[in-house]
């Protein structure tokens, strides 16, 4: 072999074995989320996924997976904590099972009305992130956040300005014991319905209403097949991201640090990009169908159906134990409804 073909040789080795080193330098977090591409919880991934890998100048890539690709919302928490996913959203109906108090987010009012005090709560509370996450690192999670995705609205057939109004009213509810005793605490008939079935059940009468935030309504279409859109304040939809704990204790301080600066980031952008995707959503739906009407229920409307569902918080702490008596009395003072 020449010198000439020696060194070219010996150069374009060098290359390989210098493009192979940081191709093993490069790192993938996979995240995983409930909804579909668009929804809210995809607008929080993709924004994470944006700064990550600014702030890591690509060193980590982030993948995101929608809704169905790696199964049901049980099956991204468990591939979470077992580590095949190092990030995932979860609601708090779902994460039940992993940490029962997380629960109390499924008591009606127990958010506060004010989105500044909800944005302030969710996103540093003590009860929540010193109280009840280190219950998650028991179970192989990591708790990053929690945020909103915008009000619970009710669709329903009829006008329903108090409790009255739901009398005799099969309202579709997920199979979750809190939700279907809030709804009999409301006067209605609460029926349990796999979400898949939902137009259906209400194109065929088999139920009259459901409750989801408008972005979901809109991109579902239930919207088609009911005649009013409800606002009762009784609850916003919110969402935890979940880390794997093993993973995320044996990140570098760097990375900690990269983490605590996107989550601080995302505590803002999530709230005003939920609140702009929610409003045109319905933006939207009033265009597709101006018959349809929109009720906010007023201050003294909304109290009818707090003081309905008052006892719904002792029937939790009741079902649920441990620690969730403490829980719900602390963040009802953390959110300024313990009047």
């Amino acid at each position: 072999m020449s010198m000439k073909k020696f060194l070219t040789a010996s150069l374009s080795a060098t290359a390989l074995l210098i493009a192979s080193g940081m191709a093993a330098q490069a790192e993938e977090w996979k995240f995983a989320h409930e909804e579909s591409p668009g929804d809210v919880q995809d607008i929080y991934a993709q924004e994470f996924k944006r700064l990550v890998e600014e702030k890591t100048d690509g060193d980590v890539t982030v993948t995101i997976y929608t809704y169905g690709q790696l199964g049901t919302e049980n099956d991204i928490t468990e591939l979470t904590a077992s580590g095949a996913v190092q990030f995932s959203n979860a609601s708090p109906g779902h994460l039940g099972t992993f940490v029962p108090e997380i629960q109390v987010f499924g008591v009606p009012y127990l958010l506060s009305q004010d989105p500044e005090v909800n944005k302030k709560v969710l996103s540093s509370s003590p009860t929540i992130y010193e109280k009840i996450g280190p219950d998650f690192e028991s179970q192989g999670l990591k708790l990053y956040t929690m945020y909103p995705e915008g009000e619970m609205v009710w669709t329903t057939k009829k006008p329903v300005t108090e409790p009255a109004d739901f009398s005799g009213v099969k309202f579709r509810v997920m199979t979750s014991p809190i939700l279907i005793e809030s709804y009999k605490s409301f006067g209605a008939n609460p029926t349990a319905l796999p979400w898949g079935e939902v137009y259906s059940g209400l194109q065929t009468s088999v139920i009259d209403a459901q409750e989801n935030p408008i972005f979901f309504i809109e991109s579902a279409k239930f919207y088609e097949v009911t005649d009013y859109l409800i606002y009762a304040g009784q609850q916003e939809y919110t969402t935890t991201v979940v880390s794997n704990a093993d993973f995320y204790n044996g990140l570098s301080d760097e990375h900690k640090a990269l983490l605590a600066d996107v989550k601080s980031e995302l505590d803002d952008f999530i709230f005003d990009a939920q609140a702009e995707a929610n409003a045109a959503s319905l933006e939207r739906i009033q265009a597709a169908k101006p018959s349809i009407e929109v009720i906010r229920l007023d201050e003294e409307q909304r109290a009818k159906f707090a003081e309905a569902s008052s006892g719904i918080g002792d029937k939790l702490v009741e079902m649920v134990g441990g620690d969730t008596a403490e829980v719900l009395e602390a963040l009802r003072k953390e959110f300024g409804t313990d009047m």
